[in-house]
């Protein structure tokens, strides 16, 4: 069974960056993997995704802003965030499909973003 595990999150300015990490383990393949945020009171929503084959979605929202990337050796993805926005503030979750549907998710990453 795959386990996921964030890190990277904390507290940061306005316009400043800040990088997620998510370690799999227990998982050698997979559909996609991807980021998804809730902030309070909101819906979870996809933040950015990799597929297996490398092809990349993004909201909108964080088009040109972030970058989701993989280090397949390392069995890790990463979410570089760049020119955070106070709206950008959530809990961030990773999340991992495999090829039998199954999704998977972390326990999630605070970051805010406040002056």
């Amino acid at each position: 069974q795959a386990q996921l595990a964030e890190s990277g999150g904390g507290l940061v300015q306005p316009g400043g960056s800040l990088r997620l990490s998510c370690a799999a383990s227990g998982i050698s393949s997979y559909i996609v993997m991807g980021w998804y945020r809730q902030a309070p009171g909101k819906q979870r929503e996809l933040v950015a995704r990799i597929y297996s084959g490398g092809s990349t979605d993004y909201a909108d929202s964080v088009k040109g802003r972030f970058t989701i990337s993989r280090d397949n050796a390392k069995n890790t993805m990463y979410l570089q965030m760049n020119s955070l926005k106070p709206e950008d503030t959530a809990v961030y979750y990773c999340n991992i499909r495999d090829y039998s549907f199954t999704d998977y998710w972390g326990q999630g990453t605070q970051v805010t973003v406040s002056s």
